[in-house]
């Protein structure tokens, strides 16, 4: 396919990031103090109780604002202004009574206060000395930032939290009490009582980190803290509640450590731990979950034998314990990696295969399946039908199937078996029901299958589509629910979980500003999440409008989850290079989400991601002689590279917008390799599901569904998911050119 290709030609009027200055947030003029009683306390009345936290069940009403005993509570904070507006209940003080700065009536009972320029600027500087570790710089902005209504308790927040980590120093308790009890209900209160958790824990006050639990928001850390707690202060903890909550973090191992020793977890519950995380091939992880599992004179033999499988298991005879057994079976799953694979296979079918327990040589066999199966060799099928009938972990499993999907000749029984060896909650997700409805059909069960189909038509993603296809139906677009109103919008703005968000968004502070939001959301109806997404969405906090718009539940407004930002120019830049503006845009809601400066953890910049080398190699093939690599954020800039590259990657792979499409997130040479691992050809959407990156086989899955959406809103007209991916032909591999 050619594709024409776009000289550089800049376009007026959206270069630049849409982020506001500094100097918009804090407006013209300057609060110079505020009512003492007040000072850094934005107190809300969301008490909902930690065991009923259920997001969806907690009323609107919990976000309201509780009054100060000054009957003060902050009402919308315009964010493109830099203006608090106070709602005061009696006089309102005057300039020489208390309240100096600008005091604007607007309203029966209400005054805009201008913020505070100097107390937003001592925030500002309080969170450059966090970044430095300048704790004494730190403290000396403390006073100012207080003043800052409606953000100053990250700066308190900031100071409490470092307190917490000097083993040095006594912790505040008294000074932490107050901030989580005037922040109660909120996110930083929360976080930092999760802190305060984690800090009580590791330093062995488990009465006062059991007492400190539940929380509203948690992650693995704070999870793992409060069960070691919970179990060295007599409560009951179980097995299963351990597994469910580890993650190979500090406070995870020392929990999993304590309750291993005191036996509450044991062998049955670490050994398919230990192979879950060995199959995955993170061998420092493994060690240290095999740490748990084996003796010290064990544990050595493991060791011994991870640095030389092979090795290790020369000369040697039949385990005769089941440590021994473990390490015998690991040995030989290790066996799987490498070149030597099938040489490797061979030894183990002949020196081993009657030296082990049944189940165990079929897990082994099992490993050569999916180390095989994730090198897309073509015997990986083989190699599985050795393992068995016995249930694998749910990552194995899930390539078993891959594995027989692949194959020229689909064994759909064997799909459906792997499929049902499953967990039921594995089993559940789409992507399987999908699969295992294919099955059922391609066996003669079409009467199973639509059952499974219809199961799962309803789903706004890429199974469900295909599903919708199957039963024979056209994709269409949900119904627009009713419009959000005026009303409801500016409900929102009197979020103040909200509002702080929208003002650290704006700040450029998204580490702090993303779980703000995702705080504030929790337990809002349909209605008041499609406010809050108008309200991101009038802000230019495009991530925002499209995850919030995809928490409703039975208002789906896909002017919102399908946004199309930037007033038609991306469409424009695609149109240029003869490129699908749906599949553009498709390919930028998940890149990037439309955050014009994203940046990845591997460096890749812009709303198409482009990573530095990349961008100048595409800059000077284009001609863009005044690129530079701190320009790579501006909106024309990227979006001119970035449409060019995918275009030189469309036309490099045939035109094919699935390889297309995994090329741009993994690199095309890899779709070309893939691809010559065909033996016959194969459904887009078996392609698509049998890419061995994780990352890139969700991405091509999710940018190819929200293209047939963008299609659809675009056009008007109906579009056939499964006729857009197509077939993919096996072709030999070669040198790809591009980066």
């Amino acid at each position: 396919m050619l594709v024409k290709r776009q000289r550089y030609q800049k376009t007026a009027g959206l270069s630049g990031s849409r982020r506001l200055p500094y100097s918009r947030l804090v407006g013209c003029a300057m609060l110079l103090a505020v009512i003492s009683a007040c000072t850094g306390a934005e107190r809300t009345a969301n008490r909902a109780s930690a065991a009923g936290a259920d997001a969806k069940a907690q009323p609107a009403a919990a976000n309201a604002l509780k009054q100060t005993d000054l009957r003060h509570s902050l009402a919308p904070f315009d964010t493109a202004n830099g203006v608090q507006v106070a709602s005061l209940q009696g006089s309102v003080p005057s300039a020489t009574g208390g309240m100096r700065g600008l005091a604007t009536p607007t309203g029966p009972g209400t005054v805009t206060l201008v913020a505070p320029e100097r107390a937003r600027q001592a925030l500002i500087s309080a969170r450059e000395a966090r970044q430095k570790k300048d704790w004494a710089a730190l403290d000396a902005q403390l006073p100012d930032a207080s003043a800052d209504l409606l953000l100053g308790a990250y700066a308190e927040y900031w100071k409490l939290y470092q307190t917490l980590q000097d083993k040095s120093q006594p912790t505040p308790e008294g000074q932490i009490r107050a901030f989580i009890q005037r922040h109660h209900g909120t996110y930083i209160g929360d976080r930092l009582q999760g802190d305060w958790l984690v800090a009580a824990t590791r330093a062995g006050n488990y009465s006062l980190a059991a007492s400190l639990g539940p929380l509203l928001n948690t992650d693995a850390t704070e999870k793992c803290s409060l069960l070691h707690a919970m179990h060295m202060t007599g409560q009951p903890v179980s097995a299963s509640q351990a597994v469910d909550a580890f993650k190979p973090v500090q406070a995870c191992w020392v929990m999993l450590d304590q309750l291993a020793k005191s036996r509450v977890v044991g062998w049955d519950d670490i050994e398919p731990q230990l192979r879950a995380i060995v199959e995955t091939n993170k061998t420092g992880v493994a060690r240290r979950m095999a740490a748990i599992l084996f003796t010290p004179a064990e544990l050595s033999q493991y060791s011994a034998m991870m640095k030389n499988p092979k090795g290790w298991l020369s000369g040697r005879g039949a385990p005769a314990t089941p440590a021994e057994t473990e390490i015998t079976a690991i040995a030989l799953s290790r066996l799987a990696y490498g070149d030597q694979r099938d040489a490797n296979a061979a030894y183990v079918e002949s020196q081993w295969a009657n030296r082990l327990p049944k189940r165990h040589m079929e897990w082994v066999w099992s490993q050569f399946g999916l180390i095989a199966a994730l090198n897309l060799d073509p015997n990986a099928a083989r190699w599985y039908r050795r393992s068995g009938t016995q249930p694998l972990t749910d990552y194995s499993h899930a390539w078993q199937v891959r594995s027989e999907l692949r194959q020229p000749s689909i064994d759909w029984a064997r799909v459906a078996g792997a499929i049902q060896r499953m967990s039921e909650r594995q089993a559940s997700e789409p992507v399987w029901v999908y699969w295992a409805a294919r099955a059922d059909a391609a066996r003669g069960d079409q009467a199973t299958a639509n059952k499974r189909y219809a199961s799962i038509a309803g789903e706004l993603d890429f199974y469900g589509q295909l599903a919708t296809e199957e039963l024979g139906n056209t994709l269409t677009l949900p119904p627009m629910p009713e419009p959000v109103t005026a009303a409801e919008i500016s409900q929102a703005r009197k979020n103040p979980g909200l509002r702080r968000a929208v003002a650290l968004f704006h700040l450029g502070w998204r580490p702090e500003a993303v779980p703000e939001w995702v705080f504030a959301v929790r337990g809002l109806d349909d209605r008041q999440l499609r406010a809050a997404a108008e309200l991101a969405r009038e802000e230019h906090i495009y991530d925002r409008v499209v995850n919030t718009s995809l928490l409703t539940r039975n208002e789906v407004d896909f002017s919102q989850r399908f946004i199309a930002p930037f007033e038609g120019k991306v469409a424009e830049k695609a149109h240029e290079i003869n490129l699908d503006p749906a599949w553009v845009y498709g390919l930028i809601r998940q890149e990037s989400r439309f955050i014009t400066d994203a940046r990845s953890h591997v460096g890749a910049s812009g709303l198409m991601q482009l990573m530095p080398a990349t961008a100048r190699w595409v800059a000077k093939k284009i001609g863009m002689t005044d690129f530079h690599p701190s320009s790579v954020n501006d909106f024309d800039t990227n979006t001119i590279l970035g449409t060019n590259y995918l275009g030189m990657v469309l036309g490099n792979l045939d035109g094919n917008e699935v390889l297309a499409t995994a090329g741009y997130n993994a690199g095309p040479g890899r779709s070309v390799s893939w691809r010559s691992t065909l033996s016959a050809p194969v459904e887009g959407a078996i392609f698509a599901e049998t890419i061995p990156f994780t990352e890139t086989r969700l991405y091509v899955k999710n940018v190819m569904s929200n293209t047939i959406y963008y299609s659809m809103m675009f056009t008007g007209k109906s579009q056939s998911l499964k006729q857009r991916l197509g077939t993919v032909n096996p072709a030999p591999g070669r040198q790809v050119s591009l980066p």
